[in-house]
């Protein structure tokens, strides 16, 4: 590798979403109600989940941790770019960067695999009822949680331990509003080709095998709720299959648009819209969704709201 002139880097700065001070007034408001929204309406569906016993099943169990990686998802990202919008001094230090790449990758991951444990829970459920409490038991549940978690730890880790060992001698300056992998990727002067390509790799077979577990499970699922006889076991089937479909589409759609695409047509500007929609409108969303179009979550709101009442 040819010689380049280092420069040790203890901190980096944020360029954030856009330099128009005309539009961080309006950028803060609309943040921070999303943030409200995402804390408030995840903290609202472990809650319920927990004091209404009719949701103590393992979907909902899947569903209080989904939850709780929204909340840790945004909580990394919006308090520090909240802070960052109003002052001039916009820098992360060099461990903090790390830590919050570090968190970034660990809670994205672990959004993948629930959602794919979800998919195959509801597989499990519809198609295979009888089965259902000896196959989705406390401990097979509590494993899943936990690999999902172990798994995600695990790429963190590689991606944390590769990028943060590279040299970083053009600039300290992110395009961006948190420390992401292609921005990070930009600024160094080392060769970078071998951990792109653990990147791509890592990312497709994490996206593509989740996908495929969920696109698997619904090719299965679809035909048996056809096949369901009462019009109300059909509606309550597809409207717990609605909510689990419509959070997948908005995250898959979002990630596989961000990553699995050649190196060449990266534009960080574009990118930034991209990792927004994921990394803050997506968390805002679930708890939206799963309350608004799951009638199991609205009838257990009615009687909690009806017991104090």
């Amino acid at each position: 590798m040819t010689p380049v002139n280092h420069t040790d880097v203890h901190e980096f700065v944020l360029l954030g979403l856009t330099a128009h001070s005309d539009l961080q007034v309006p950028l803060f408001l609309a943040f921070l109600a999303m943030y409200m929204v995402t804390l408030l309406g995840n903290f609202g569906i472990i809650v319920l989940i927990r004091i209404d016993f009719h949701l103590h099943t393992p979907m909902y169990y899947f569903l209080s941790h989904l939850a709780f990686v929204d909340i840790c998802y945004s909580s990394i990202i919006l308090p520090k770019m909240l802070v960052q919008i109003l002052m001039e001094e916009k820098t992360i230090s060099f461990l903090g960067c790390a830590a919050q790449l570090w968190c970034f990758v660990v809670f994205g991951v672990t959004e993948c695999l629930l959602l794919a444990v979800m998919a195959y829970d509801r597989y499990v459920a519809i198609c295979k009822p009888l089965l259902y409490p000896t196959i989705m038991c406390g401990w097979m549940c509590r494993w899943l949680v936990a690999g999902s978690y172990a798994i995600s730890v695990l790429h963190a880790v590689t991606h944390t331990t590769f990028i943060f060992t590279f040299s970083f001698c053009r600039s300290n300056v992110i395009n961006h509003y948190f420390c992401d992998i292609a921005p990070l990727l930009a600024l160094s002067c080392s060769n970078t080709h071998t951990y792109e390509v653990v990147v791509l790799a890592l990312v497709s077979i994490n996206c593509l095998s989740t996908m495929a577990i969920i696109f698997v499970s619904y090719t299965y699922i679809l035909p048996a709720v056809l096949k369901i006889r009462s019009p109300e076991g059909r509606r309550k089937a597809f409207s717990t299959c609605a909510s689990h479909l419509t959070v997948v589409t908005m995250f898959y759609g979002a990630i596989l648009f961000m990553y699995l695409r050649p190196s060449s047509t990266f534009a960080l500007d574009k990118n930034k819209t991209a990792t927004l929609f994921y990394t803050i409108v997506t968390p805002t969303l679930n708890p939206l969704v799963y309350s608004l179009r799951n009638s199991e979550v609205k009838a257990a709101l009615r009687r909690v709201v009806g017991r104090r009442y």
